[in-house]
């Protein structure tokens, strides 16, 4: 704890940057009205008159000496004035290489006073642990490794409660082209949000040198309400005022003529210029302009070493240190680097600031900043080769004494030749481990990389091979695969080693579409190993990876393998055995077999608990087993498992693609259970969140799928298309099992564009690869319904075929919704009196389910055919009830087909009958307790005084609003809330 408090203000302390000398910003008037406009934007009244506090985004830029630093000072001043917090960072082109530098010279001095008990509850629940080490509150990390994603969220969380708890708020941010990448790309995502918030970002930067990750900074927004402001050189007039505010008023215009040509008007050399003329005494004649042309040529380049060599062998040394330390020079590390006494120190620092190449900073300490960055890097460029990399490694053995951090000191590192230095290597790593858990896995990369190639001892080259593996997982997962594969071959791995490279080799394998490697690396590590527990978990890393395969050539022989080895496990010894049972659920359910089976097995399996965030297992298999209850007809426990992961990913940093997918798939179930409104928002911010994550291609599959399934049921074609076009789906299939099935899916956009000729091919070859795996479940892809409708005009018989054989395969699945489903399918390819009587079964069984859209649909379609069998009364009931289901399920397009069969009938639409909502009343509480405690319906009809017919229907709602079956009933009615009083 006091660690990480010491850290906290050595970073507060050293933020500060030296204040120049108060003086008149010329020829900045419009760059000064903006600043202006932005400021008073950040007011809540004007004038009196209340306002909405409006903030955004203000960016100088230009090259070097253009005066962007004069401007933030000039922000400050104007910006404290009014009252506002001021918070500021500048990138340091020593610095890049340190994860989020600049994110902490901003946030650290507002948490520098706070205790971590005050910090966390300043932050939040859940956010202290994410972000924690990614702001330096922490020395030495450890739990989970977040994702990137996760700590860009974080630090959004952080700045908008700071922005909110100290509002108005202005940011200040300099030299951003030095920002270290990990700031940039936080600031770049999170600029946007400043015009809700009274919050004002300023930023100064070469447009010239600003890396990519902050190309939106650079861009004109109108979103953002700014342009770049590009800063102009001085004319001949102001410059002419500069030189004359120094030596007077009688400096002659040729003089100061000269001055702006070898300036070329630019601010910082015009002022350096004048200070050092005012200094000789010049008086700014014509005898004066052949020693104005020297001072000129000191201020920069050449004439700055020449004048800083004049100054002494011990001066010259110190300035060298201080151009290798950085920002925030301490000069007691300085003096150290440049291997020279305290006094000696001391008297070149007097040097230095006497030649206007060092000025004291604004932090407590004592610390030195280059007057401008260009001193800093002309000098640091001026340094011999061999001297400055002795320097940097006496730098990195200073600052790591000092107590600063291993990060503090690598940057440092990677400036040495490598040497085989243990202690460097040690150092590397370490600083490594703190940039993961910061959510930095570019910066941990390059440590490792350089790392390896000091290089380590020949004993800990697999381990370190093993971490540099896992910084490239998330950034470029080939990468990874190289690296697994050549410390597998390293000589010596112990067996927990070896296993968690093989499962990160499997996973990265897996992720770059490579399912079948991944596959045969864990069949044959399972093959290899002695270890029975690893056996087993290799076995169940195969059978998963086997089971996402779509090339997969003998799935039977497999699926025979799993259910035999599943048989012989209880799911009570351990993790391992959980897997195999979770993966064997998940292959039952796909293979259509019984689903008292398949629940039972997914039962088995979570009986100690599958953890979604498991850094050595992934979460396939507990996501796999949560939706297993989703195709049994129970998403509501299909729900509240997913419910349980989502938290658990939020709560360890995981908010990239896993998110994304989990997101995602939440939406599926409540797409499943009829609620389209909430399924498009749950998908549409799965898709939100693979868009901008690196690498999330699966998560994109399953997002654009389950959402064009969802548009199509609320009866948007068009957008569906629209999105199937932006992403090329339909065009590319991948090589992992995505669900639901691309190509079913791109089917069904096609029937609701009416060309069948193209979807009825399409849903063969479907088909046919299904059939060649022995997956036969309608519930899990319904490619026969699909069929069926697609040849239904050019080959009946054979549509009628494929729906006869789908109900049978549902019937041998049990589930309600899927047995529904077919047989409505089915009903529609079949003509008269049969088709009524396949339209009421699909009914039937679907009141059984808590699939809502599916019974809306199948009660519409019993109608439109009893209407066309002018049994106009019956039909009136169930388009009635088919309206109101599809209404309260968001599927604008059934309802709308249902009121065009009430007109074509002669009937009129009836308003609805009843508001919805998922809470039972107390009627369906009564029936569906009793029902639960094994009560016959004529039981439960008697006591609550109503027909069984009522009873059914009772029960049916009951259904649907707790989602689930009859059979889950009792257990899902435990959790659920009784009715209002």
């Amino acid at each position: 704890m006091a660690e990480r408090q010491e850290a906290v203000r050595h970073m507060a302390n050293e933020l500060g940057q030296p204040t120049p000398e108060s003086r008149p910003l010329l020829e900045r008037r419009k760059e000064l009205r903006a600043l202006d406009t932005a400021l008073a934007a950040l007011h809540d009244t004007v004038d009196g008159v209340p306002q909405a506090p409006h903030g955004g985004l203000l960016a100088f830029t230009g090259p070097a000496g253009m005066g962007k630093t004069a401007l933030l000072n000039e922000a400050r001043v104007r910006a404290v004035a009014q009252g506002f917090t001021v918070l500021s960072g500048r990138g340091g082109e020593k610095e890049r290489e340190l994860a989020f530098h600049v994110v902490r010279q901003l946030v650290q001095p507002a948490l520098a006073t706070m205790d971590e008990a005050q910090i966390r509850t300043f932050l939040g629940s859940g956010w202290y642990d994410i972000v924690a080490a990614a702001l330096g509150l922490v020395a030495t990390p450890s739990g989970h490794v977040p994702e990137p994603t996760g700590v860009r969220d974080g630090l959004d969380w952080v700045m908008t409660r700071l922005a909110v708890k100290k509002s108005p708020l202005v940011l200040l941010l300099d030299d951003l082209h030095w920002a270290d990448v990990e700031s940039l790309s936080w600031l770049a995502s999170f600029a946007p949000r400043a015009v809700d918030l009274s919050l004002l970002i300023v930023v100064a930067y070469r447009p010239d040198e600003l890396p990519l990750e902050a190309g939106a900074l650079n861009a004109p927004s109108a979103d953002l309400g700014h342009r770049p402001f590009t800063l102009a050189p001085l004319t001949a007039t102001a410059v002419a005022r500069i030189v004359r505010d120094e030596v007077g008023e009688k400096a002659e215009d040729e003089f100061c003529e000269e001055c702006w040509a070898v300036t070329e008007g630019s601010p910082f050399e015009a002022v350096e210029l004048a200070i050092t003329l005012g200094e000789r005494n010049l008086k700014g004649t014509s005898e004066d302009l052949s020693a104005m042309r020297d001072l000129a040529a000191a201020v920069k380049g050449p004439g700055l070493i020449e004048r800083l060599q004049g100054l002494g062998t011990s001066t010259v040394r110190f300035a060298y240190a201080a151009a290798v330390l950085g920002q925030a020079i301490s000069p007691e590390l300085a003096a150290t680097v440049a291997a020279i006494g305290s006094t000696a120190a001391a008297e070149a620092t007097e040097k230095l600031r006497a030649a206007r190449i060092l000025a004291d900073g604004d932090g407590p300490g004592g610390s030195l900043e280059f007057v401008h960055p260009l001193i800093a890097t002309t000098i640091y460029r001026s340094i011999g080769t061999s001297l400055r990399e002795g320097m940097h490694n006496s730098a990195a053995e200073a600052v790591r004494s000092a107590g600063l951090g291993p990060a503090a000191a690598a940057r440092h590192l990677l400036e040495v030749p490598c040497e085989g230095n243990t202690e460097a290597v040690a150092c590397l790593r370490d600083a490594a481990r703190q940039y993961l858990h910061s959510g930095a896995p570019e910066a941990a990369r390059r440590l490792l990389t350089r790392a390896l190639q000091e290089p380590p001892l020949p004993e800990e080259r697999a381990e370190l091979l093993h971490e540099l593996a896992s910084a490239t997982f998330l950034i470029k997962p080939t990468a990874t695969v190289t690296h697994l594969r050549e410390a597998l071959a390293e000589p010596g791995l112990g067996l927990e080693l070896r296993a968690s490279m093989v499962y990160r080799l499997t996973q990265a394998l897996a992720h770059t579409d490579r399912m079948a490697e991944a596959a045969t690396v864990a069949a044959e590590e399972a093959q290899r190993t002695t270890h029975p527990r690893i056996r087993l978990r290799m076995q169940a890393d195969a059978f998963c990876w086997s089971a996402f395969r779509t090339d997969e050539q003998d799935s039977a022989r497999r699926s025979r393998a799993l259910a035999r080895l599943a048989d012989r496990l209880t799911g009570r010894g351990g993790l391992e055995e959980r897997y195999i049972l979770g993966v064997r659920a998940w292959d039952a359910m796909v293979c259509g077999e019984p689903r008292q089976k398949v629940l039972a097995y997914a039962e088995e399996a979570l009986r100690g608990g599958l953890s979604w965030t498991h850094e050595n297992r992934g979460f396939e298999v507990p996501v796999s087993v949560a939706l297993v209850f989703m195709y049994c007809d129970q998403p509501r426990r299909a729900e509240e498992l997913f419910a349980k992961g989502i938290t658990e990913c939020e709560s360890k940093g995981w908010r990239g693609s896993h998110l994304a997918l989990a997101q995602t798939l939440a939406g599926y179930i409540r797409y499943r259970r009829g609620s389209l409104a909430e399924a498009e928002n749950l998908v549409r911010e799965g898709l939100r969140i693979a868009d901008r994550v690196e690498g999330a291609v699966p998560a994109q599959w399953f997002a654009i799928g389950i959402l064009i399934q969802t548009l199509l049921a609320r009866g948007r074609p068009v957008a569906a298309r629209r999105l199937a076009d932006k992403y090329r789906y339909g065009a590319v299939i991948p090589n992992a099992v995505i669900y639901p099935d691309p190509r079913t899916v791109y089917a069904e956009l096609l029937l609701a564009e009416r060309r069948t000729d193209d979807a009825a091919p399409l849903l063969s070859r479907v088909g046919e690869w299904l059939e060649g795996r022995d997956w036969r479940n309608p519930a899990w892809c319904p490619w026969q319904l699909g069929l069926s409708r697609a040849l239904a005009r050019s080959a009946p018989d054979r549509a009628v075929r494929h729906a006869q054989d789908a109900v049978k395969r549902a019937r041998d699945f049990g589930a309600a919704s899927a047995i529904g489903q077919a047989l409505h399918a089915q009903a529609e390819v079949t003509g008269g009196e049969a088709a009524l009587d396949l339209h009421a079964q699909a009914v039937d069984q679907l009141e059984q389910s808590p699939a809502a859209y599916e019974l809306a649909r199948a009660q519409v379609g019993h109608g439109a055919a009893l209407a066309r069998n002018g049994r106009l009364h019956d039909a009136a009931d169930r388009l009635y009830q088919g309206l109101e289901g599809a209404v309260h399920c968001g599927a604008e397009g059934l309802a709308a087909r249902a009121r065009r069969e009430l007109s074509t009938a002669g009937l009129r639409p009836l308003p609805l009958r009843y508001a919805q909502t998922d809470t039972l009343t107390t009627q369906e509480r009564k029936a569906s307790e009793m029902t639960a405690q094994g009560h016959p319906a004529a039981v439960v009809a008697k006591e609550l005084h109503l027909t069984e017919q009522g009873v059914r229907q009772l029960l049916s709602s009951v259904y649907r609003k707790i989602g689930t079956d009859p059979a889950g009933l009792a257990e899902a009615l435990e959790t659920f809330p009784g009715p209002r009083l």
